[in-house]
């Protein structure tokens, strides 16, 4: 019989008293399963995880603390600097608190990563469950905004927030399951369940990033995947294995041709609909027209920078801080009042952290971006991280760059949950040796 204690998370090794990791570990998993399925419910699950792992971190976690607890420091003075700012050059844009939590909220991951434990076990189910209670989430979805709605040629949100948001976590999903494909493949107990499993999880994986017919999914999941296939290759000719990549890029390719042909044949219309429908836009930007764009989706885009480009200029360093985004979105006098009316952010999220926190904020996320990326080289160099996280984590960071270059993810609850769960299953595996007293030689090659 499957014993639970095999299947979540338990507290053994742990510092703290068991009550409070039990606490911290049962509101984290629930929390990831009812994100989309019961919000108002997550939220306080949310809050139960974030606080009792801070606590928690913050007591016990000596000797992994005081960077990322600098790093969140950090971002909380440059919030108040930009906003202090505005407080004494233009209250009358002011907001009445500096809404720290705007950005504290990319830090959420701390809490995360301390209460996986440093496990991949517990890394996994994480992120199982998550994805689970997503898809749930879709069943669960009005009609008119579901499955069989997009099977029909409708563009579908799933009824999370909206189109955009649903198609990124099945971008999200898909790469999760071409990267984490061998575990579902090796031989070994319930092989054959678990390959239907991963069929059926990529089947509905790219069905759900078609549905969607977001633009800005299709470009960066296959800018993610490019990448990732120009690695395999190179890493198997290296290795000399090219009977095996044949034999691969042969199922994959047959794969995808009669993917692509059922898809096309059921959804073909209205895809090629979606794909051409900025055509002029696109013209117009490489002719340099940018004057001339129409206010179309791109077209409102380009505008929204242009016009946050003029914001920028004004205060580069500081920026105009936490409604800064929000000003150029109802104070730019030249867009059309429509356009201020519908839309209330700039759909790039590194042009928002510049005319909110301006260049200290950028630099600050860059340097958040350089820990989080030597965590995971320094995790994998010493054995603490798998390969397999690790590739994903780069194909992850691949994409979300360049999604959130088209539209804000971060700015979002959603964006943040994907966000904080990925790097929190990255970060635990960073801290692993600090979970392990005894492995003194890993944890100095980790503080490298």
């Amino acid at each position: 019989m499957l014993q639970l204690t095999k299947v979540f998370p338990t507290t053994q090794g742990r510092n703290e008293p068991s009550w409070l990791a039990y606490l911290g570990i049962f509101s984290l998993f629930f929390y990831a399963f009812c994100k989309f399925v019961w919000e108002d419910f997550s939220d306080n699950l949310e809050n139960i995880f974030i606080l009792t792992g801070l606590v928690s971190f913050c007591i016990y976690g000596k000797g992994i603390r005081k960077t990322p607890l600098l790093l969140l420091l950090m971002f909380i003075l440059i919030q108040l600097l930009s906003w202090s700012l505005g407080l004494w050059q233009y209250p009358q844009w002011v907001t009445d608190d500096p809404r720290i939590k705007d950005l504290a909220k990319l830090f959420i991951f701390i809490s995360i990563a301390w209460w996986l434990g440093g496990s991949t076990r517990n890394t996994f189910i994480l992120w199982g469950v998550a994805f689970l209670g997503f898809i749930v989430a879709t069943l669960l979805a009005p009609a008119e905004n579901g499955w069989l709605a997009g099977f029909t040629g409708e563009r579908v949100g799933f009824g999370i927030r909206n189109n955009q948001h649903a198609s990124m976590l099945f971008g999200v999903f898909l790469l999760g399951m071409l990267c984490f494909f061998q575990r579902f493949w090796k031989v070994g107990e319930y092989r054959f369940i678990r390959i239907c499993f991963w069929v059926l999880g990529v089947l509905i994986a790219i069905t759900g990033v078609m549905l969607g017919q977001t633009r800005a999914v299709w470009l960066s999941t296959i800018i993610a995947i490019s990448l990732g296939a120009l690695i395999i290759i190179t890493a198997a000719v290296l290795k000399g294995k090219i009977k095996h990549l044949l034999l691969y890029a042969c199922a994959t390719a047959l794969a995808l041709i009669v993917l692509i042909s059922v898809i096309g044949a059921t959804l073909g219309d209205s895809l090629g609909e979606r794909v051409l429908k900025e055509s002029e836009v696109i013209s117009k930007l490489i002719e340099g027209q940018f004057t001339e764009v129409p206010y179309t989706s791109i077209g409102i885009r380009v505008n929204s920078w242009v016009a946050a480009s003029q914001w920028i200029a004004e205060r580069p360093v500081t920026g105009w801080g936490p409604k800064g985004r929000d000003l150029v979105m109802s104070e730019t006098d030249w867009m059309p009042d429509w356009v201020l009316k519908e839309f209330g952010h700039l759909h790039n999220y590194f042009l928002e952290t510049w005319v909110e926190y301006g260049l200290i904020g950028l630099l600050a996320l860059g340097i958040l971006t350089l820990w989080i990326g030597r965590a995971t080289w320094l995790a994998w160099r010493g054995g603490a991280m798998p390969t397999d996280i690790a590739f994903f984590g780069l194909l992850f960071f691949v994409y979300w760059v360049v999604i959130n270059q088209i539209e804000s993810y971060n700015s979002f609850s959603t964006g943040q949950f994907v966000h904080n769960v990925i790097v929190g299953g990255l970060i635990t595996h960073y801290w692993r040796t600090y979970f392990n007293n005894s492995d003194k030689d890993s944890r100095k090659q980790l503080q490298g």
